[in-house]
């Protein structure tokens, strides 16, 4: 009897793990069915595609990755949205490992109204400041410069970069500090020789954050930018849209383009988000 009831035991616990790994499996296949879609829809020609948009192409067709690469500035454009991804990523990093740092380990007055008044700047939409960022630019003549999307860009990463810096020093034993000043290390050199690799992990999750939320971004490159030399990539890809038609496989390709150098970064460094994610969310 106690065999027939482990038995139906293990049934049960290998069919939960069977619907388990299958709900999984169908989840796995939703995402990554899009980007498989798009890839071969940009081997397609137009008259293919609107014949059948979900069907395999007959043959392998490049030619619309060679009309993208020479006949639109998306290099241009990728390097405009590097630029800006690049610095504004250091920037975020920079403030955000140093304010965290301080937030955590020092009482001071005023300390919580300052923790959280970087907390309510991951609360404000990005659409509620579309004008006052309008009017503030605009009136101050930062508008259309290289650098114009760094200032936005990098306000709205440090909020994120000093929650995450904030719970993972907390997690940190003081005692490293202690030894440190005892040895006669500054307190410069001890936060940036010791407690920065120690903060390595969190960092780099705070980079591929901002780096993707940088790369993607299109709300402020639209509004602040209009010169055509400063277009990001988001931007730059609204230009394979027609008035009346829309050659998707080319616009595919341009997308395809665009995202890959993200689901590159995606790939390499998806355990070392999770691993921060968690990291920085647990309070010591």
């Amino acid at each position: 009897m106690d065999k027939v009831k482990r038995a139906d035991k293990i049934r049960k616990i290998h069919a939960g793990a069977l619907l388990q790994n299958l709900i999984l499996l169908i989840f796995s296949i939703t995402c990554i069915f899009p980007a498989v879609w798009l890839f071969y829809s940009s081997m397609k020609s137009k008259a293919e595609f609107n014949a059948n948009p979900i069907k395999l192409p007959a043959h392998l067709n490049f030619e619309h990755y060679i009309d993208v690469l020479t006949k639109s500035n998306i290099i241009q454009w990728m390097g405009n949205t590097i630029r800006n991804t690049v610095l504004s990523l250091l920037l975020v990093v920079i403030i955000g490992f140093i304010v965290g740092y301080f937030i955590s380990r020092f009482r001071f007055r005023g300390r919580k109204l300052m923790y959280g008044y970087f907390m309510m700047g991951m609360l404000v939409p990005i659409h509620a400041l579309m004008i006052p960022m309008y009017v503030l630019f605009t009136k101050t003549g930062m508008g259309d410069t290289w650098y114009t999307l760094i200032f936005p860009y990098t306000a709205f990463g440090i909020p994120i970069a000093v929650f995450l810096v904030e719970s993972y020093v907390q997690n940190i034993p003081k005692e490293l500090e202690e030894a440190a000043a005892i040895d006669g290390s500054s307190f410069g050199r001890t936060l940036f020789t010791i407690i920065l690799p120690v903060c390595l992990p969190i960092l780099v999750t705070v980079g591929i954050i901002q780096f993707f939320s940088t790369w993607n971004e299109f709300t402020f490159a639209l509004i602040l930018i209009s010169k055509e030399t400063l277009k990001t990539v988001p931007v730059g890809l609204t230009i394979f849209k027609g008035q009346y038609s829309t050659d998707y496989p080319q616009m595919m390709t341009a997308m395809l383009l665009a995202i890959l150098p993200a689901m590159v970064i995606y790939f390499i460094f998806s355990k070392q988000i999770i691993k921060g994610m968690v990291a920085g969310a647990v309070k010591g």
